[in-house]
């Protein structure tokens, strides 16, 4: 490596996918110095690494993905003083001009970084926001499963005999699923066998699935009472809402610059849609829906039991705003009233850890 090279600067942009990576490497005007491909593992990423070096001096890297393809990568270069930059996917307007490969993506990554176009800082996936995300996960997956089992079920039931049918399509489902585990498996007739075995199936998964929630939000009420005690004591603020507002944030919450950052993240922030005379914002369909509707869940439950957003609510209903106006303006004073209840329960966790 010669003296010069070690002097310029080079920004390295990377295209993840699951069985490979794609780096290109850029210098501070903009030159293409070079591409590479490598395997998604330890000596890959040591390969990228040194490669990148060899051609300057590497301090930034802009990564598409840092939460999944290229969330080894990220921890890979982030131990090693590498600044690790989170890249968005190439607009369209730009694939359209240039057209879409794995090389052209990392270059728009690393050009994204070079133009300070791309600034957040990927998650840290370190700690108990990490831990809550996992088990977030593996319970909407759960609570999803749960919910086709019992549609199946009743289904079935629509078509199944009258004495089968009356019995049990309008009982709850717990009762429901009670009596189809118990019923002795009808062999008069191949249609009746094959009905009972089946509903009996059906019913024993949605045990198992109700027994693993019950599991799953065991461990979630665990983590988030010593995560977020502050986020908890706030009215309409359950285990579930907290925890998904905490994933939203991530463990290194001082990426979000401000509560404005926290409410464009989940999408509670009005976008400008103001034109000649007309002056309005429109609704932000972008952010991290889960956090969204956890939003949405703490706002229904406050406008239905709290003194104070109910008279707000009938405050603005006289000044001619609608339901969802009103809902939409809840949510975000909600995000400025639990923006520094989050940035405290999550220092707080960094210290513990």
């Amino acid at each position: 490596m010669d003296k010069a090279n070690t002097q310029t600067e080079v920004v390295l942009g990377v295209d993840t996918h699951l069985d490979k990576h794609v780096g290109v490497v850029i210098d501070a005007v903009g030159r293409m110095q070079g591409t590479l491909e490598i395997s998604t593992n330890d000596v890959g990423y040591a390969q990228l690494l040194d490669w990148a070096q060899s051609l300057g001096s590497l301090q930034r890297a802009g990564i598409e993905g840092t939460g999944s393809y290229g969330a080894g990568l990220t921890r890979f270069l982030e131990e090693r003083g590498i600044q690790v930059i989170e890249v968005n996917r190439t607009d369209r307007s730009r694939r359209r001009r240039k057209g879409k490969s794995d090389p052209t993506d990392a270059e728009s990554a690393a050009r994204a970084v070079l133009s300070n176009d791309a600034t957040g800082l990927p998650k840290s996936h370190s700690g108990l926001a990490e831990a809550l995300r996992t088990i977030c996960v593996a319970r909407r997956g759960a609570v999803k499963a749960k919910t086709q089992a019992i549609n199946q079920l009743r289904a079935l039931l629509v078509s199944a005999p009258s004495f089968i049918r009356d019995a049990l399509l309008k009982a709850k489902p717990e009762h429901c699923v009670a009596a189809c585990e118990a019923f002795p498996q009808d062999k008069t007739s191949p249609v009746l066998a094959a009905l009972t075995a089946t509903l009996g199936l059906l019913a024993r998964r949605w045990s198992a699935l109700h027994a693993e929630l019950c599991e799953l939000d065991k461990h979630m009420d665990r983590l988030t009472k010593q995560a977020a005690p502050r986020l908890l004591s706030r009215f309409g603020v359950g285990p579930h809402t907290a925890a998904t507002l905490l994933v939203t944030a991530g463990d290194n919450p001082m990426r979000l610059r401000n509560e404005a950052a926290l409410a464009a993240l989940c999408g509670v922030s009005p976008l400008d849609a103001s034109s000649g005379k007309s002056q309005r914002h429109r609704l932000n369909r972008g952010g991290q829906r889960q956090a969204n509707n956890a939003l949405w869940t703490i706002a229904m439950v406050r406008m239905r039991s709290d003194a104070r957003t109910r008279e707000y609510v009938a405050r603005r209903t006289g000044q001619g705003l609608s339901k969802k106006e009103i809902h939409r303006c809840l949510k975000r004073y909600i995000v400025r009233e639990l923006y520094p209840l989050i940035l405290a329960d999550l220092k707080d966790c960094s210290c513990m850890a």
